[in-house]
């Protein structure tokens, strides 16, 4: 926690994971959903288990991670994982809370549509919950709509699992 709040243009993005990286997103991941949603360790355990196949299956040709760094730490992520030629998925988005409100998540999600546009993706897509009432504000504004909506206990709470998809070839 600090007793400020940086600015966007404090904030340096980069494209390249570096060791810990990982690590750190799947903690920032499991602390942020526990204190905000009481998601338990189930949600950890499954961030940390499809983040290392993402890894793994990591092909620079087709996908893409944004490391947002305030400092020495990370305070922002996202990523593009391909899914078949013309699908690509919008997975780990994360913004630390001490830099919500001053427009990392926005610039970060415009940067991640501008390069599946670029890369030629026809449609994207992306799994959230019903708690994240903000998020899926920002991904509407952005021309997702509601595809599927399933209840769900996979993270030790009730909720309402909900995938949102764009056609890039419309846009």
């Amino acid at each position: 926690m600090c007793s400020f709040l940086p600015k966007l243009t404090d904030i340096q993005i980069r494209d390249k994971l570096k060791p810990g990286d990982l690590g750190t997103v799947i903690g920032m991941h499991g602390k942020l959903y526990s204190e905000e949603f009481k998601f338990g360790l189930g949600f950890e355990c499954y961030v940390a288990k499809s983040m290392a196949a993402f890894f793994k299956s990591f092909d620079k040709g087709k996908d893409r991670v944004w490391v947002a760094e305030w400092g020495n730490r990370i305070v922002g992520f996202l990523a593009l994982v391909h899914r078949t030629p013309n699908v690509a998925q919008l997975r780990y988005f994360v913004v630390d809370s001490d830099c919500r409100g001053i427009g990392l998540g926005k610039h970060l999600l415009d940067c991640w549509l501008a390069v599946a546009r670029d890369m030629n993706y026809q449609q994207v897509y992306l799994w959230t919950t019903d708690h994240l009432s903000l998020a899926a504000s920002m991904y509407k504004k952005a021309g997702f709509q509601l595809q599927e909506q399933r209840f769900s206990t996979n993270f030790g709470v009730p909720l309402t699992e909900q995938k949102y998809t764009l056609d890039l070839s419309l846009h």
